[in-house]
């Protein structure tokens, strides 16, 4: 409960612990801070460089919504004046919720020291498990005023964790670990808005480039969202104009018996109660959308995934209608399928299908959530992924049954996050979304760095 003695406890020695964060180019407190995010074409992993250390060194992380901690590899050269392990018994340890390890076998370096506590981690990419040390240092972001990126904001006393090399697996080229989002006490939101104060809200926004060749932005805190179309830079979008909000969820780890609920997850999950195709209903047993104790059920959305994941009935059924609602789109111009093309299943003939503003001329998808009203529109520059010169595919991929190994029945992927502005309020538990920024003429990559 927020309210409990060792929640305000806790939240009190992240305040004083980080209290001394200054600009680089005054004393003023920031409203916002903000972080360029990448997308890499060969693994479609989404990147940030973060400003770590003294002296400060550029460090490229994937980005994680769902992931609990920042952590990077620390065994590879990792120097810096300013870094601190984090004491077994230090307010840092329990603010990670992490454990004491007496020894380390090797010679003292930064992620290898006595008398330290080590956090359980997850390299979400690969799937696997790491336990990094508690770490202490300073990092450096850039302020905003929500229309371009400013001066550099000095942050000390950052808790991450410090992995090693081999913990990098299957993480993209050049990455040195992974920054976490969720809601979790050590995560950057939550650190950042300790460290300023009220007027720092905990909050943050994600914009996902759909482009390789140009930046994506990352915001935290609360400030304007303010893009800059590219056909003329002089012109101001303000993009919150179009947010539509519904609630975040709480969702729980699975258990061994279903009688027994599980912890809860940092993820970030919202109730879709049902999936429209050109306003035709999917049919779907809503058992599966909805939220169990087990763990099993519901929707997530993940920066994680490329592509939106749907469990087999559900997958089967969209794929159906989608396919029937195509004729209706194309005005009944046949438009032909071909071979699958891993990891996608339904792929069509390219010259089959126009093209728009909103990418490929598809039928239109929608989301909908528990407030009826509100719904989140997924066009073909969202539902498609151009796969060949020739081939188009549908992306969305089938997940497979529920079982007791997997968790939610739709994971909102990254393609279709690509070019809507996402902000998460952690405080008030709601996520606002645009739908695709194309509707306004602007992409993710129009915001000045």
């Amino acid at each position: 409960m927020a309210s409990s003695p060792r929640f305000i406890l806790l939240s009190l020695l992240i305040f004083f612990s980080l209290s001394h964060a200054q600009t680089s180019s005054s004393h003023s407190k920031p409203k916002a801070l903000v972080l360029p995010i990448s997308k890499d074409a060969s693994t479609l992993q989404y990147l940030t460089h973060l400003n770590l250390g003294t002296p400060s060194l550029q460090t490229t992380l994937v980005v994680d919504l769902g992931g609990r901690h920042l952590w990077i590899d620390c065994s590879s050269g990792y120097q810096s004046s300013t870094y601190r392990p984090g004491h077994c018994g230090s307010a840092s340890c329990s603010l990670a919720k992490a454990d004491c390890v007496s020894i380390c076998p090797n010679p003292a370096r930064p992620g290898c020291n006595n008398n330290t506590c080590k956090v359980l981690a997850k390299n979400s990419v690969f799937g696997g498990f790491l336990i990094p040390e508690v770490a202490i240092d300073t990092i450096s972001i850039r302020s905003t005023d929500g229309s371009k990126a400013g001066s550099h904001v000095s942050i000390p006393n950052f808790i991450f964790a410090c992995a090693e090399s081999f913990d990098l697996i299957n993480l993209a080229s050049g990455a040195k670990g992974m920054l976490g989002l969720a809601k979790e006490r050590v995560s950057m939101p939550t650190q950042l808005s300790s460290a300023f104060g009220g007027s720092f809200r905990r909050k943050f926004a994600i914009c996902l480039p759909s482009n390789p060749k140009a930046n994506g932005v990352l915001f935290f805190g609360d400030s304007p969202y303010q893009f800059h179309p590219g056909y003329d830079t002089s012109k101001v979008v303000e993009v919150s104009s179009s947010f539509r909000y519904t609630k975040l969820h709480v969702n729980y780890e699975t258990t061994a018996s279903p009688r027994l609920q599980g912890a809860q997850l940092p993820e970030y999950f919202v109730k879709i109660t049902s999936i429209l195709v050109n306003q035709k209903p999917v049919p779907i047993n809503s058992t599966l959308l909805d939220f169990h104790k087990t763990g099993i059920g519901g929707s997530r959305i993940t920066t994680v995934q490329p592509y939106t994941t749907l469990e087999t009935a559900i997958y089967k059924s969209f794929v159906k209608v989608f396919d029937e609602q195509m004729l209706v789109t194309t005005g009944n111009r046949k438009v032909r399928k071909v071979a699958a093309v891993s990891p996608f299943k339904d792929c069509y003939r390219k010259e089959d299908l126009d093209m728009s503003l909103l990418g490929f001329s598809v039928p239109d998808i929608y989301l909908v959530f528990e407030n009826r009203d509100v719904n989140w529109l997924i066009t073909g520059a969202n539902s498609m992924v151009e796969v060949s010169n020739d081939v188009v595919c549908l992306g969305f991929l089938d997940r497979g049954p529920n079982t007791g190994l997997t968790t939610t029945s739709i994971d909102i992927g990254a393609h279709q996050l690509q070019d809507n502005l996402l902000q998460f309020d952690i405080a008030a538990s709601r996520l606002a979304f645009t739908s695709t920024l194309l509707l306004r003429e602007v992409e993710c990559s129009n915001f000045k760095f």
